[in-house]
């Protein structure tokens, strides 16, 4: 009798740690779901070659200040900020925190917005949207509300009587 207790003692653990491992089992993973395909990117209204050139440059942080920034700005053509085309079609501008020029590119957004960024979807953390636009006087708002915060609303007035009629109706 000892064998036999023995044996169904052995048995009862065999079948107890196979139904363990059936529990433990996974079923099947689900079908893998596709990612939709991204979003054609929109064309910027603004071109590249209207952004290159030499702009006076201020930044304000009310609303109430963009008249007086923007006169301000006029006066820094002595040290103008020079924004040149880039190798691969964007304009060469710095980003938040960064000391080195990069090729940023003009991106087309939703309701017809237009933003200045690195590669990816428009509006993206690193962006600024243009505010306004006229060929004369280009104002950038960072995306992110933290840099935002600390450099605030960007206002580039361009140098020189090259800017008068650099933006024709189209």
């Amino acid at each position: 009798m000892s064998a036999w207790r023995r044996d169904v003692g052995l048995l009862t653990r065999i079948a107890g740690f196979a139904f363990v491992l059936a529990a433990c089992t996974t079923s099947p993973p689900p079908p893998a779901v596709e990612a939709p395909p991204p979003a054609a990117e929109m064309p910027a209204s603004i071109r590249p070659e209207e952004v290159v050139g030499r702009w006076g440059y201020g930044s304000y942080h009310n609303e109430g200040d963009r008249a007086r920034t923007e006169a301000a700005a006029r006066g820094q053509c002595g040290q103008p900020v020079v924004i040149n085309r880039g190798a691969n079609g964007g304009v060469m501008m710095y980003l938040a925190d960064s000391a080195q020029l990069q090729e940023l590119y003009l991106k087309g957004g939703p309701g017809g917005k237009n933003y200045v960024g690195p590669p990816g979807p428009a509006g993206g953390p690193q962006d600024r949207e243009v505010v306004s636009f006229d060929g004369r006087a280009m104002v950038l708002r960072w995306m992110n509300p933290e840099v935002q915060t600390r450099y605030g609303t960007g206002v580039y007035v361009r140098c020189g009587a090259e800017g008068a009629a650099r933006r024709a109706p189209r």
